[in-house]
């Protein structure tokens, strides 16, 4: 969650690379002891070790710090030399390995762009393509121009073939460093050699720009008789909300008789994302409560902004955490939703991202969450209003052609509209369930 002090709250079970804009927290912390040898270490790789220390010592949700004497590593960490910034990220991060607890990392600069332009700002510079390696040609290929992006304005069309990157061929390279050399400074050019079917090969010059990465899809579909609207949000990122609002309205506009909303495989992301795009299903009622060592308890309600009040169902699975777990937690303890799909992840866990001062980051575990309704689901996940779990050839079916995910050969999603049409639970999977109905349009 963005705060006052340029604060991000992540909430992600996968865990992505990024950079953040933080507050000069060290200069929190002051003690006698503490302060001539923060003189000494002006310039110093032990700068940077000693931030680190600084800011798990300040806002680890862990007081004990899993029963390591943190004073004393301190001490440790200081009275050793470091030749190099190298040396001291291994050092940081054997340090953390400490505190036993996955999410507690450190991120080096190019890690922390990355997450800032994935996660936190949501945008990256580029030209707008999605590529992929084509597994015949094993050249590299256009799976989409992003609409009104450099790329789609100059023409690029899904299945183009990149040949050449500035004069460089692309025979034998690898996505990562075509995409590195297709992104660069907002503002300056890409030339791009592009092979289109029954056309000879041509170049085409593209000014890279700041591209808004999507977050949300969404679809109308006709099932049976009702209009549904289809969404599927892969992250909350900062540009989520707004592209779900977008969502939200121009299905409604398109008069649906309800809604499925897509969070599986969503591993997380920004708690204040979670909470806005809450309370466009949510009209009232508590969305959250965080609970952290320093700040105490913060609870997040609806406020009565909900931009729709048709029947929803949510569909997740057992990759859909954290910012997802808190959206799903707070749907279904409003009674707003029905939950189908498999079990999710259970990762109750606040992470606090801080920018360090080489560029590179650190995510700090500060606290948890509980659901609207006290429950605290790390470690345990949400168990599904209707259960229905994949089995293997259903998930690699899903997985090797990815166009029949939001389909009927999509078993978890025709189940969601199973539920949707009939607006009861009579397709339950389990007796020992407890249900949920759904609110009527």
């Amino acid at each position: 969650m963005y705060q006052p002090s340029n604060r991000y709250l992540l909430l992600q079970n996968r865990f992505l690379s990024g950079v953040l804009a933080t507050t000069a927290v060290l200069s929190l912390v002051g003690s006698g002891q503490c302060r001539p040898v923060r003189a000494e270490l002006r310039d110093s790789p032990k700068t940077l070790i000693d931030e680190v220390w600084q800011i798990v010592n300040l806002r680890y949700a862990d007081s004990t710090f899993n029963q390591v004497d943190w004073q004393a590593t301190r001490q440790s960490l200081l009275s050793q030399e470091y030749t190099s910034r190298e040396q001291a990220y291994t050092t940081i991060r054997e340090t953390l390995k400490k505190l036993g607890d996955p999410y507690t990392r450190f991120l080096d600069p190019k890690q922390n762009q990355a997450l800032n332009e994935q996660t936190i700002s949501g945008e990256t510079s580029g030209i707008g393509i999605q590529i992929r390696l084509d597994e015949k040609t094993k050249r590299l290929t256009i799976e989409k121009a992003l609409e009104k992006s450099p790329a789609f304005t100059a023409g690029i069309k899904a299945g183009d073939q990149i040949l050449a990157i500035d004069g460089k061929p692309t025979d034998g390279m690898k996505l990562e460093d075509a995409s590195k050399l297709i992104r660069g400074k907002v503002g300056t050019p890409v030339i791009l050699r592009i092979g289109r079917q029954g056309q000879n090969n041509f170049d085409v010059k593209i000014t890279r720009a700041n591209i808004e990465l999507p977050k949300v899809s969404y679809t109308l579909k006709q099932e049976g008789s009702r209009r549904v609207g289809y969404i599927r949000l892969a992250e909350f990122s900062a540009t989520s909300p707004k592209q779900m609002r977008q969502a939200i309205q121009d299905l409604s506009r398109q008069q649906v008789g309800g809604f499925v909303l897509d969070l599986r495989g969503n591993g997380g992301g920004l708690l204040v994302a979670s909470v806005e795009i809450a309370r466009m299903w949510l009209d009232q009622g508590a969305i959250v409560r965080e609970v952290e060592r320093v700040d105490g308890s913060t609870e997040f309600k609806a406020n009565h902004t909900a931009l729709t009040q048709k029947p929803l169902v949510v569909l997740v699975d057992g990759s859909s955490a954290s910012a997802s777990e808190i959206l799903t937690g707070a749907l279904r303890d409003n009674n707003r939703a029905v939950i189908v799909g498999s079990k999710t992840f259970g990762k109750a866990l606040v992470q606090q991202l801080y920018a360090l001062s080489d560029g590179s980051g650190l995510a700090v575990t500060v606290g948890r969450y509980l659901t609207p309704k006290g429950t605290d689901i790390n470690k345990i996940g949400i168990i599904p209003d209707v259960r229905i779990d994949l089995t293997d050839a259903q998930l690699r079916q899903l997985v090797t052609n990815p166009a029949l995910i939001g389909t009927r050969s999509d078993p978890q999603y025709a189940r969601a509209i199973a539920v949707l049409l009939n607006n009861s639970l009579t397709a339950k999977s389990s007796p020992n369930q407890s249900f949920i109905p759904l609110r009527k349009s």
